[in-house]
């Protein structure tokens, strides 16, 4: 008895589904290519806008550097005289405030301080007058009269000196920044002092010893 045969179109139907397979396959193997370029050109536009962003930034940089060079030197031909020669920094009177001692504000130890302080006062229409009054016999001595007007300024000073100082710590006052923070804002209590009558130029430590 004879094997019934398979129907002619089996064969050809795998074949065809075969070849909707490979037509798939080959079909997007074009899109995969298409996407790698997308990509490509993506990555290409973000580094150009980064770098034309770099490239701003460094010349409002560039800018800003070369505007501030032009104010330094401005300010600097400024303080100069015609011939070139550097402008004295103003010079004031100097009063020596004597020693101090005191305690310092540290918790684990304690510490106390030992400075000469003096501060250096701009002079006054007054002083000025005087000291041009020659100096004969009779005539003003202009350090007699800040003395005398130190004299009942000094127990204030001296007061906002020891405030200043004796609220810091021994570490804070061994550094050069803590001893510079120190002097400004003692400058700025006897500015408060004298009410815009004179004001501090500079302060000065002498012997400073921590113990």
């Amino acid at each position: 008895m004879a094997n019934p045969s398979r129907p002619r179109d089996a064969k050809p139907k795998a074949e065809d589904e075969d070849f909707e397979i490979k037509q798939t396959t080959t079909v997007d193997k074009p899109q995969s290519g298409a996407n790698l370029i997308t990509t490509i050109i993506v990555v290409a536009i973000a580094a150009v806008v980064i770098i034309a962003t770099n490239y701003v930034m460094m010349n409002m940089q560039m800018s800003q550097m070369s505007k501030k060079i032009t104010e330094i030197s401005a300010n600097a031909n400024e303080e100069t005289g015609d011939e070139g020669e550097s402008v004295a920094a103003e010079r004031g009177v100097i009063i020596d405030l004597g020693e101090f001692i005191l305690n310092l504000s540290d918790t684990n130890a304690r510490k106390f301080l030992k400075v000469n302080v003096a501060i250096e006062l701009s002079k006054k229409d007054s002083d000025i007058a005087a000291a041009g009054g020659g100096h004969g016999e009779g005539a003003p001595d202009p350090m007699a009269n800040i003395e005398a007007e130190m004299n009942q300024f000094k127990p204030s000073i001296r007061d906002s000196i020891i405030s200043v100082l004796s609220s810091k710590t021994s570490e804070e006052l061994a550094t050069t920044p803590g001893k510079e923070l120190a002097k400004e804002q003692i400058k700025e209590a006897i500015d408060a002092i004298f009410e815009g009558d004179r004001e501090v130029l500079r302060v000065s430590f002498g012997s400073f010893f921590i113990q």
